[in-house]
């Protein structure tokens, strides 16, 4: 039995070595796309919420909450606090687009069709239990200091579409009592 060439064994200790960079290179390439995955998930959901804590942004990440649902709950708050008093006065409509804007939400030749749709028809109290168990749920999820930052960055921006049209001639208190009571029905769901 002959013995094998050397050459033979360089060309396989050769081709282990590649084998070997070539496994890391890609596990490389994995993470760093994984970075920016991540970096590109956490844009678009604190843009979404107005959220603009990492840590809580990579915790929702972690959990796997989908954009759109960050979407849901960005702007169920305000659409129902507009809706409070029966009526969605001109004020509260630009205030829900400025916010809708600001959040980085991009209008579709200048349009919001779901919020347009919202803000023309009242949504059913099916939209807001369906929000409050979804929030119950996902503040079982995070630390007390996450769900605080979701919660006044959320609630927040349901107070200044409640104060958009609120007082007479713009003095007086800004926030109906029907209004009032819809932020607290929002801030209870936080537990």
């Amino acid at each position: 039995m002959a013995k094998p060439k050397k050459p033979h064994l360089a060309n396989c200790g050769r081709t282990l070595v590649e084998a070997l960079f070539r496994a890391q290179d890609q596990e490389v390439m994995r993470q760093f796309k994984d970075r920016l995955e991540t970096q590109n998930r956490r844009q678009q959901l604190a843009q979404l919420c107005g959220v603009h804590d990492e840590a809580l942004l990579d915790h929702l990440i972690a959990l796997d909450v989908q954009p759109e649902a960050v979407a849901a709950i960005a702007a169920i708050p305000l659409v129902v606090v507009a809706w409070a008093d029966w009526t969605v006065q001109d004020a509260e409509r630009k205030a829900i687009i400025q916010a809708a804007e600001a959040s980085g939400v991009t209008s579709q030749d200048g349009r919001y069709p779901i919020l347009e749709y919202w803000l023309s028809k009242r949504p059913k109290p099916e939209l807001l239990e369906a929000w409050k168990h979804y929030i119950a749920a996902l503040c079982r999820q995070l630390s007390r200091e996450e769900v605080e930052t979701l919660k006044h960055d959320l609630l927040d921006r349901a107070r200044q579409v409640a104060e958009a049209a609120g007082g007479i001639l713009g003095y007086g208190n800004k926030v109906s009592a029907q209004e009032q009571a819809v932020l607290q029905t929002l801030e209870q769901a936080f537990g």
